[in-house]
């Protein structure tokens, strides 16, 4: 038989096949590849639409320094709390700090409620988290709130975080300053059992130590 015309044969049975496989399934294929075009435009957007609006917090975050620089600290304000409802993890959490470094915020239970907002609202890696949480108890040191204080370090304690030691030191010098020196030593006790510590940090907490067992 002629090679020629059993190739032919073949090639017309191949595309019959498959021509009748698109005619029962032309509404799938035409499914799919739609939803694949959706898809890709849909992230393509999201891309756009992230870098869009990170272009934006920076301008706003630059006209923020520039603000403060001309001293309208009040529209600087302004302009950080918006950004941090923004809920963009980088700027949101630059914008508070700048608010705290540069006095904008005077009333304490909004500042407080800055705070919480950040870190409520944005997703951190774990240790920048801890040293946002850090923070916080380090500004509510001012309020003599001690419930309030070892509230917001205690997730801190209860795992093994770079900033441990110095959420134990945190609580340890804030007991010093109300003459509690029983309760500063617990803490500061913890401190040492710290493995791996820091040099510099063991020094400091045998140093707290020797004063209260001097008292």
């Amino acid at each position: 038989m002629d090679d020629n015309f059993i190739s032919g044969q073949y090639d017309v049975g191949s595309k019959s096949k498959l021509k009748k496989f698109y005619d029962d399934n032309r509404i799938f294929i035409y499914s799919v590849l739609f939803t694949i075009l959706i898809v890709i435009s849909a992230v393509s957007f999201y891309s756009y639409s992230q870098n869009k609006k990170k272009t934006s917090l920076a301008q706003d975050y630059i006209s923020a320094n520039i603000l403060i620089k001309n001293e309208d600290k009040d529209k600087a304000l302004r302009i950080l709390k918006k950004i941090i409802y923004s809920d963009d993890s980088t700027y949101s959490s630059l914008s508070l700090f700048l608010i705290i470094n540069e006095n904008l915020e005077e009333d304490n239970t909004k500042l407080l409620e800055l705070y919480d907002h950040v870190l409520e609202n944005n997703k951190f890696e774990e240790e920048i988290k801890n040293l946002i949480i850090l923070k916080k108890a380090f500004y509510e040191t001012k309020f003599d709130d001690e419930k309030k204080i070892l509230d917001t370090i205690k997730p801190l304690l209860g795992k093994e975080s770079i900033w441990k030691a110095n959420a134990l030191m945190l609580a340890g010098n804030y007991f010093i300053s109300k003459g509690e020196n029983l309760k500063a030593k617990e803490f500061f006790l913890q401190v040492l059992d710290i493995k791996n510590l820091n040099n510099e940090i063991i020094e400091i907490t045998k140093q707290k130590l020797r004063l209260i067992n001097n008292d």
